[in-house]
């Protein structure tokens, strides 16, 4: 896709959501958009790859969080993959302070080149299980937001997420559509993570029968220090 059609594409689709994008802006994600396929040759990073899928599956999805977000928030994007959603929101935003978390070294690499030519700045990849991460005593409880796309189950999200943030932050997870039963099951593993749902909004992205959820959650006390259990505890055993 040409430089001109992508600009076009970009903006009708971030006006619909609220976003206005300045031209250093759209020249970051075009190039993003070409790492991603360029690297996509030899390593799985999406299987989405028509340029126009892209813009809206993966960057536009991505941007709707931004207004969940504080000033100045430190954020971090836990199994981040190829950059989704915490790239396109720091292109967005670049009063926030973002830290990219992902377990494979291949996808930190590619992350960092991401960054680096794009020229972004108060952002840094991190290889790391999210579950030792969250132990480390110089990140636990250290955000003031964690975000999440498609990495797993709420009752297992939540033990990723609640133990990074410092209390009174935000949990921002990204779902598809028929939330309620995750909520629902999710509920004990909350309260005893220290956190409160504060809400769920659903909506559509622009021009398309996709349907999402975002489902705000806020730390209003100490994780227990137990929490998260060892790698691959949270997956294999959400708390019931």
């Amino acid at each position: 896709m040409l430089k001109k059609e992508f600009s076009k594409i970009i903006h009708e689709y971030s006006n619909e959501i609220g976003v206005s994008l300045n031209e250093k802006q759209v020249n970051q994600f075009y190039n993003y958009m070409k790492l991603l396929l360029q690297w996509n040759e030899k390593m799985n990073l999406t299987a989405i790859t028509e340029p126009e899928q892209i813009i809206l599956k993966h960057f536009i999805d991505s941007m709707t969080i931004s207004k969940y977000i504080e000033d100045g928030a430190k954020l971090i994007d836990v199994g981040t993959g190829a950059g989704f959603p915490g790239i396109p929101v720091k292109i967005i935003r670049e009063d926030i302070e973002v830290t990219l978390l992902d377990s494979l070294n291949k996808r930190i690499n590619f992350l960092k080149e991401v960054i680096s030519q794009l020229e972004l700045t108060k952002i840094e990849s991190v290889h790391f299980r999210v579950e030792e991460f969250g132990k480390n005593k110089s990140y636990r409880e250290s955000f003031d937001c964690a975000t999440s796309r498609a990495v797993a189950n709420l009752s297992t999200l939540v033990e990723y997420l609640i133990p990074l943030l410092k209390v009174d932050g935000f949990c921002i997870s990204m779902k598809g559509p028929n939330i309620e039963s995750e909520i629902q099951e999710s509920k004990n593993a909350i309260l005893l993570l220290g956190g409160k749902v504060e809400r769920v909004e659903k909506f559509q992205l622009p021009r398309s029968d996709m349907d999402r959820n975002v489902v705000v959650i806020r730390k209003v006390k100490h994780t227990p220090a137990k929490f998260p259990r060892k790698p691959g505890m949270p997956s294999k055993e959400p708390i019931k």
